[in-house]
């Protein structure tokens, strides 16, 4: 299994980006997808989940902010990231979970200006 995100970049306080990530190889449902950041010094940590029913878990620090959704059919799990803040910068990364095992996508730069 192959994750590839992409979407990251520079923008200003207040400003929206939006990740993508598409999953490839051998994938079998149900499954979850997420996104997680790690900022620098710090640990990484669950942004937003998705089952493949649709189920979502978010951080409390982006709630009403991020929105999380998936395309089954296209293996690919999107992160919508609107008002955003000079604390969520950071590098995200993409996740597939299924049948017990995680595997993770490159991460992505997240960097917001204040």
């Amino acid at each position: 299994v192959q994750l590839q995100a992409s979407g990251g970049g520079l923008v200003q306080a207040g400003g929206s980006l939006t990740l993508s990530c598409v999953a490839s190889g051998s994938i079998f449902s149900p499954n979850d997808m997420g996104w997680y950041r790690q900022a620098p010094g710090k640990q990484r940590e669950l942004v937003a989940s998705i089952t493949s029913g649709a189920t979502t878990k978010y951080m409390d620090s982006v709630k009403g902010r991020f929105a999380i959704s998936r395309d089954n059919a296209k293996n690919t799990v999107i992160l919508q990231m609107n008002s955003l803040k000079p604390e969520d910068t950071a590098v995200y990364y993409c996740n597939l979970r299924q049948r017990w095992v995680v595997y993770w996508g490159q991460g992505t730069q997240v960097t917001v200006s204040s």
